[in-house]
């Protein structure tokens, strides 16, 4: 956080930087709020110096850590937007909303210093009057306002209660008490930086400093992540494993099964058990009994049990190898993490976001990790202009199958509609499950009149997992050029009318659908 001395300093900075050669202050453009504490303020106005037109971008932060007022060479993205965070519930804050509203194109006419503590005002000209947006730096108090003309609070950007309580929202705005024996001035650090390069000098040391804490809320939010994933594995991999250990049962269940078909004669109604003898190795051998069941009852379910033991132990038998290998891959990834951690490497930053640009890392990232950790993920592709302006409800699931194709998704029956009469076009190919409802799978092939084996079954996966039948383990899928889907008048929506195409008969697999909903193109 700023000192007094530096924040003085950085007031005198930002006249020098934000005056025109006539004293005229520079115009407020655009504003964007990156995170819940920070503001970019982006201004255009005459050099000082060179008269030419110029455009400049302040960050103020309010961090209770990290507050400044800082130069930047470019604003920052807004959330949502290619390389930022999306906001929850979309559209700006409420906060940046309402400068945009009452500050935008307003003229910057001083910046000051108030009251005896750390607060630097920037006071603007706008069509309201003089508003002022002032910066209050008072540690985990620390806040952003916006006072009108009579110097009334009509926003802040943190919540008062958790800053100032003795504020209100339309009441006046009041001074902090100076500390006890005065406000210290503090040391400026960036002494050594001349006037015109000081407010960059700031952005340079604590842009260093929110770096590291990205960094190590990324490493803590991976760890998290990995630490669940594999704990999770754990128990799949000790739950198959028991599966498995029931191997001895199924055989004792068909050895009574054997014994009591040749005995059956034997039983006597309501009897609760019958011993015989296992002519094979000579001993007696006693067979439980319903006692509420005749004796052909009990021998049917005998083999009942039998089979349906044995068809679970099938199914463990094929997933054990796999329940062994996720347990591993993750294993080997928190010893991979955990040496790249404790490395100490300059260049941790950078390795760690290939960390977590990888498929398998970026997918359990997102499942896991906790809301509101500061993370780095890969950053999301702009939409497609044909998607550009529709209301959300009617944007597709977007992913990427193996060979680089796009696979679109419907939300709803009304997006299942626009999606196949509207977006799909050309030879894009239409995949719906035979004999089950579910969404419209449209695979974008680009043209291509012979897309991938590996685009089709990737886009067939999808098809199921979007359906009422998606627990199914082989399915059959319609696949029709899209030219050959017709929307029926009057039909309800969802429901179109195909002719041709043919079925591919998918056998699922647990590593593409988790392979394709890492590879969501629109988070």
């Amino acid at each position: 956080m700023l000192s007094l001395r530096e924040l003085r300093r950085a007031a005198c900075a930002i006249e020098l930087r934000l005056r025109g050669p006539d004293g005229e202050g520079h115009r407020l453009e655009r504003v964007v709020q990156p995170d819940a504490t920070s503001l970019a303020l982006s201004f255009y106005g005459r050099d000082a110096e060179s008269r030419e037109g110029v455009k400049r971008h302040l960050v103020v932060s309010c961090d209770p850590q990290l507050g400044r007022v800082c130069e930047v060479a470019e604003s920052p993205r807004a959330p949502g937007s290619s390389g930022a965070s999306p906001r929850r519930g979309g559209g700006p804050p409420a906060f940046a909303s309402y400068l945009r509203a009452h500050l935008g194109r307003a003229r910057l006419l001083e910046a000051r210093l108030r009251g005896e503590d750390r607060q630097l005002g920037l006071v603007f000209e706008t069509k309201e009057g003089r508003m002022e947006l002032l910066l209050s730096l008072l540690g985990n108090r620390s806040n952003c306002y916006v006072l009108d003309a009579e110097d009334r609070v009509v926003a802040a950007q943190r919540p008062l209660e958790k800053t100032r309580a003795a504020l209100a929202i339309g009441g006046p705005w009041q001074d902090p008490p100076p500390p006890p024996g005065g406000a210290r001035e503090g040391e400026d650090r960036f002494a050594g930086a001349p006037d015109a390069a000081y407010l960059g000098a700031i952005a340079v040391r604590y842009g260093e400093r929110e770096s590291e804490q990205r960094q190590a809320g990324l490493g803590r939010a991976l760890a998290q992540a990995l630490r669940k994933e594999r704990k999770a594995a754990a128990r799949r991999f000790e739950r198959v494993e028991a599966e498995l250990a029931e191997a001895d049962q199924a055989s004792e269940l068909q050895r009574h099964g054997e014994l009591l078909k040749g005995h059956l004669g034997e039983v006597r109604p309501g009897a609760s058990e019958i011993c015989v003898r296992d002519y094979e190795s000579g001993e007696e051998v006693t067979i439980p009994l319903d006692p509420t069941k005749s004796p052909r009852d009990n021998l049917e379910a005998t083999f009942k049990r039998y089979q349906k033991l044995v068809r679970r132990l099938t199914k463990a038998g094929g997933q054990v190898d796999r329940a062994r290998e996720a347990l591993e891959e993750l294993e080997s990834l928190e010893a991979e993490l955990t040496a790249l951690l404790d490395a100490g490497e300059q260049e941790v930053g950078e390795a760690l976001e290939e960390f977590v640009a990888r498929e398998r890392v970026a997918a359990l990232l997102a499942r896991h990790a906790p809301r509101g950790a500061a993370v780095v993920a890969p950053a999301p592709a702009k939409l497609p202009g044909v998607l550009r302006g529709l209301a959300t409800r009617l944007v597709p699931r977007r992913y990427r199958s193996r060979d680089g194709l796009e696979i679109w998704v419907g939300r709803s029956d009304e997006g299942n509609d626009y999606l196949t009469t509207r977006l799909a076009r050309g030879k894009d190919l239409f995949f719906h499950l035979d004999g089950a409802p579910g969404s419209h799978v449209i695979l974008r092939t680009e043209g291509r009149s012979d897309p991938p084996s590996e685009s089709l079954l990737d886009a067939c996966e999808l098809a199921v997992h979007f359906s009422k039948a998606k627990k199914a383990t082989r399915a059959d899928v319609h696949v029709v050029p899209i030219k050959q889907v017709k929307k029926p008048k009057g039909a309800k929506r969802g429901l179109v009318w195909v002719t041709g195409g043919r079925s591919i008969h998918l056998r699922r697999e647990d590593k593409r659908l988790e392979r394709l909903m890492a590879s969501r193109i629109d988070g």
